[in-house]
């Protein structure tokens, strides 16, 4: 969506808004860090963010890549910016075509900085002379293809001169910026409010109408207040040194401190009523701490319904943006189901109707990846030689104990809380859960913990379960769950061989919501198709664990023996009323794997001295003693004898 709609929309509904910006790191590992960031700083609710865009784009591919991941697998609604500098007309045409390519429809057209070394800025050749230019050659040659924003500011351009003149040439630059098809202005950060209202004022007098959207800088710390302070020739008005001056050398203090005084800059210019200005545009400097409590100062809390358009994260790539279901069991791999199915033209393509086609990429085409070093994976594991071991791994991590597991980068969601226990003590009675979703009858869509879309709806759940079993565990598994006509299930091997109670060949809707308006949306699905394009992927994760550790180890063969031999099944509850039937099934109350391996341990720990205590008497008796012996070694239930 065009960034001018989105303010449009917020308009409307008489709120404010607030996005952020981000830059390229230098490194790949460090693109990965800012990936995880950005996904986290999304729940903060901004309306969209913006990616910078080196200068030549000497970071072009890094930006690039960023700006990918926020559009289609982070689903967030990204500008990107565009500068002149060392920019030859092939270059931006690239960059264009690869912003268009990934949906991305917004793009702030800069002339750009003077090149490294240089203090006077030169055209480049075979490319634009100003920011101009590139509005104009963008609205030229990709019509309608995208919202364009220009800079503005408000204490004048670093290379403008400090006289009335070149001040009022500045502004008519900004308007010949506006007229050319410019459609809002960001503006150059800064602290006193005084001189952003005039600059408004002047603005507006000169017949420019485009939203206006302040650049807002938290303070982090002493020291990048000040750079960037001097580096801008920033304005500070006396109130904030007085404040901050006492604290220079506390960083959480000035933190503090600087949040009180930014956020009262802000609400200054949310509330002049005759600015106009509807929202402020966060420079993060790529950091979280400071932009978060600038909006808790504020007040600002994401709207639900942007935070969870859906239960899983939409792609805004062109061909996905109509996407409106899928299958549940990538539930935790969003990348590979993206990639698996980037084929696709259309979604949902009739996927889910009569007509579906099996469209699913093989695994060759995608490279399925635990994404974890081998130490990592020895620090967050251990090196398990037990099933009870792995057990216990899977439990950890139902409880918050463990951060992730090879099926899951993340760790549970929030609503996995409500049945964190009943999940624990399935992994204890040996089956591994990899995936669930607790029952929901009708909770708010605004809910924190299980509501997605728009306002003023309800959501619904039937409680879910993936898990892998041994097959001594499924047989008996099977028949409790046949007794109950409310549960289904799919059980497929790593060889292909699937049961199931599943008299349909249709999908089974697990999730569902009702919003005024609207038609019922159902957004994730059970069925086999989907079932059997996922368990490849998911017995291959198992083994990629397995090959983390050396190839003779225990462990390896331990996790590739549990992966070669167990079934992966998914359960679904069709009474979504009743949240804890799923659980009936397993018999939940009776001696967990691990219980068990703690017992049998006491056992032979008391068998061991029984034994003792037997040979004692049988000396003082004169027995002979090879009754001990044979009651130890020949007995291996532990009792003894």
């Amino acid at each position: 969506m065009k960034i001018t709609e989105k303010l449009q929309k917020a308009e409307r509904e008489g709120r404010p808004f607030w996005s952020f910006e981000f830059f390229p790191p230098r490194t790949a590992q460090g693109l990965q860090n800012l990936y995880d960031r950005i996904e986290r700083m999304r729940n903060l609710g901004p309306e969209f963010i913006d990616i910078t865009w080196g200068a030549g784009g000497k970071n072009a591919d890094l930006t690039n890549s960023l700006v990918q991941m926020c559009q289609e697998t982070i689903g967030i609604e990204t500008c990107m910016h565009l500068c002149c500098t060392e920019m030859p007309k092939e270059k931006v045409e690239w960059a264009l075509a690869q912003a268009k390519a990934h949906g991305c429809q917004n793009i702030l057209a800069l002339r750009g900085d003077p090149v490294a070394g240089t203090s006077q800025w030169e055209p480049t050749p075979g490319g634009f002379m100003n920011a101009v230019d590139l509005v104009r050659h963008i609205h030229k040659y990709y019509p309608g293809d995208f919202c364009v924003a220009v800079a503005g500011f408000p204490q004048g351009h670093p290379e403008t001169k400090d006289a009335p003149d070149a001040q009022e040439q500045e502004i008519a630059w900004l308007k010949e910026k506006v007229d050319a098809g410019a459609d809002f202005i960001f503006t150059q950060m800064f602290y006193d409010t005084t001189i952003f209202f005039d600059w408004v004022k002047r603005v507006r007098d000169a017949g420019i109408t485009v939203p206006i959207i302040p650049g807002i800088m938290p303070i982090q710390n002493w020291e990048k207040f000040e750079k960037w302070v001097q580096r801008e020739n920033i304005v500070v008005p006396p109130h904030f040194y007085e404040a901050l001056t006492p604290v220079k050398g506390d960083d959480e203090k000035v933190r503090k401190v600087g949040t009180k005084l930014v956020g009262d800059m802000c609400k200054a210019i949310l509330a002049n009523k005759e600015a106009g200005v509807k929202g402020l545009h966060i420079y993060t400097l790529n950091l979280e701490k400071g932009a978060r409590m600038l909006l808790e100062e504020l007040g600002f809390e994401g709207r639900r319904e942007q935070i969870a358009p859906l239960p899983w994260r939409p792609s805004l790539t062109p061909h996905r943006r109509g996407e409106t279901i899928r299958p549940i069991f990538w539930a935790n791999r969003v990348e590979s189901y993206l990639s698996r199915t980037d084929e696709w033209d259309e979604f949902p393509n009739g996927r889910w109707g009569d007509s579906r086609s099996p469209a699913y990429g093989d695994l060759d085409g995608y490279p399925v990846s635990i994404n974890i070093s081998p130490n990592d994976a020895y620090n967050l594991w251990g090196h398990p030689t037990t099933f009870e071991e792995i057990c216990t791994l899977f439990a950890r991590f139902c409880r918050g104990d463990l951060g992730k597991l090879p099926w899951s980068s993340q760790p549970p969601a929030s609503e996995t809380s409500v049945i964190d226990d009943q999940l624990a003590k399935m992994n204890e009675l040996g089956y591994l859960t990899i995936n669930s979703q607790p029952a929901v009858d009708g909770a708010r869509s605004d809910d924190k913990v299980h509501g997605w879309g728009p306002t003023g709806g309800y959501v619904y759940q039937k409680a879910y379960l993936e898990f892998f079993v041994s097959p001594e565990l499924l047989s008996p598994l099977i028949r409790r769950i046949e007794r109950d006509p409310r549960i289904t299930y799919y059980a497929v091997n790593k060889q292909g061989d699937l049961r199931t109670n599943t008299h349909s060949e249709g999908p089974n809707a697990v999730t569902w919501g009702v919003f005024p308006g609207k038609e019922i949306v159902q957004p994730t699905i059970v069925e086999a198709v989907s079932f059997i394009a996922w368990k490849d992927e998911a017995f291959e994760l198992g083994l990629q664990w397995a090959n983390l550790y050396p190839e003779s180890s225990p462990s390896r063969k331990l996790i590739t023996d549990t992966m070669s031999t167990s079934y992966l099944v998914n359960i679904v509850a069709n009474d979504f009323q009743d949240g804890l039937s799923i659980f009936e099934p397993f018999l939940l109350d009776q001696q967990p794997i691990v219980g068990k391996l703690v017992d049998g341990v006491k056992g032979a720990v008391n068998g061991v001295l029984e034994g003792v205590n037997g040979a004692v008497e049988g000396i003082k008796g004169k027995v002979v003693q090879t009754g001990f012996s044979a009651g130890v070694l020949t007995n291996g239930n532990g009792n003894g004898h």
